[in-house]
């Protein structure tokens, strides 16, 4: 794990999904972030759930949980996350985004099972993803949010 500072005092925690290898979106997104005056803490790719909970644990003052899933399993990658919430772990905004289902199509169905794990954002588009950290921000919300 280690942090790639931007310019000012904002932390995220960045990863990929735990069955997914894909890098090159991580690397963009984590880039973008930086340009933004983000400081990424980047677990890069293959990133187990409780890895996100234990960078929580070591950056208290992130402002929220970025998990990329490209392969299509983010279901099953985030089935731990009720439990490590009811622990009190992860307890900042998780934001999902990425190919979230298998196939080419996410259903609205596949969506709201991830909801139904916890998943508070669903990002479609990555050029929503500093206006969505933006938001959270000035209104305050934390992970009891769960929004599409």
């Amino acid at each position: 794990m280690h942090a790639l500072p931007g310019t000012g005092e904002r932390l995220v925690v960045l990863g990929v999904a735990e069955s997914d290898a894909h890098a090159v979106a991580n690397q963009l997104i984590a880039l973008q972030l930086r340009d933004h005056g983000f400081t990424v803490v980047n677990l890069g790719v293959c990133t187990p759930l409780v890895d996100f909970a234990d960078a929580l644990d070591a950056h208290p003052q992130a402002e929220a949980v970025l998990v990329g899933s490209l392969n299509g399993h983010a279901h099953h990658d985030l089935r731990d996350l009720p439990g490590l919430r009811a622990a009190g772990r992860l307890d900042r905004p998780l934001i999902l985004g990425g190919n979230l289902s298998v196939g080419s199509r996410t259903s609205e169905e596949d969506l709201q099972r991830l909801r139904d794990l916890g998943v508070d954002h669903i990002l479609a588009d990555t050029s929503e993803l500093v206006l969505l950290l933006d938001r959270l921000r000035t209104t305050g919300k934390t992970a009891e949010l769960h929004h599409g």
